[in-house]
């Protein structure tokens, strides 16, 4: 089997004569117009320049988008900063108000008051001794002696219970061992008002036909000579009259929190003379 002869001159002469002409036409061409073998080409890299060209746009938009989250997350955390430094300044400032606040009505407190009175500041608590107390940074020095009455322009905090040159140990109106001369201000009730919790107390030694109701106030009789007369102590939150028994248990719920006292002031003398003198009239009756 024999192949079919090539020959190439042929081959050449064919495409040289195809390629004259067009290389005529394309000489004879206007102008700026494009040559039409030359079209796919140009087409061909119009597209791919295209294509580059909104590449590089497109990175150059993800890197300045990127670059402004940057500047906006640094702004954010000065802002941050900036705002967490004012709070701070704003809780200060509401520290001082308060602390001013309350200074004034100290100072007015003691100011109006017609008891002799001394102030101190309260530099601790003793919760796990024998007693609930805590401690004031005013002693004996000061003149003050065990058993004064330690109050708060809102109400009873307790007793002096002991007393060294530089502070003292006060006895807060919740302890169990705490007993204070009291009254019920609407029906005038009389009874004792004792610790039973931490944060509350009780009104003992009522009768049962005594008039008394949840949210009564309970404030000092001054008959013992000690607390201020109509002092407040606490309201009353619950009553219970048992199916047996002369008396009621009456729970208490004091106005002042001795846990947050931070100032309080010692009566040193009460000038209650009709408390007193009524005190020792029922003194003399019993004897």
């Amino acid at each position: 089997m024999g192949f079919f002869p090539i020959d190439f001159k042929k081959i050449f002469i064919i495409c040289l004569l195809v390629t004259i002409p067009m290389i005529a036409i394309n000489i004879q061409r206007n102008e700026g117009e494009l040559s039409f073998f030359l079209k796919p080409f140009f087409i061909t890299a119009s597209f791919i320049q295209s294509s580059v060209s909104n590449y590089s746009d497109s990175v150059q938009k993800t890197t300045s988008l990127y670059l402004n989250l940057i500047d906006i997350k640094k702004n954010n955390r000065e802002m941050q900063t900036k705002m967490s430094a004012l709070e701070a300044e704003l809780l200060i400032l509401k520290s001082l108000e308060q602390e001013n606040t309350r200074l004034t009505e100290l100072l007015e407190f003691k100011k109006t008051s017609q008891h002799k009175l001394l102030g101190a500041r309260v530099i601790g608590h003793d919760l796990l001794g024998q007693h609930t107390t805590l401690f004031i940074d005013k002693g004996s020095k000061d003149g003050i002696q065990p058993g004064q009455a330690v109050i708060t322009p809102r109400g009873v905090i307790g007793s002096v219970l002991n007393t060294e040159e530089d502070f003292s140990q006060v006895l807060t109106l919740t302890d169990t061992y705490s007993a204070i001369d009291a009254v019920v201000e609407r029906s005038q009730a009389r009874g004792i008002v004792e610790g039973a919790s931490p944060s509350l107390c009780k009104l003992k030694y009522l009768q049962r036909t005594d008039d008394v109701l949840a949210g009564d106030l309970i404030v000092t009789t001054g008959l013992d000579g000690i607390f201020p007369k109509g002092f407040p102590i606490g309201k009353v939150t619950k009553v219970e009259k048992k199916d047996y028994g002369i008396s009621q248990e009456v729970q208490i719920q004091p106005l002042v929190s001795t846990f947050d006292s931070e100032a309080v002031f010692i009566v040193l003398k009460t000038n209650d003379i009709q408390a007193v003198e009524a005190k020792m009239k029922e003194l003399s009756l019993k004897d």
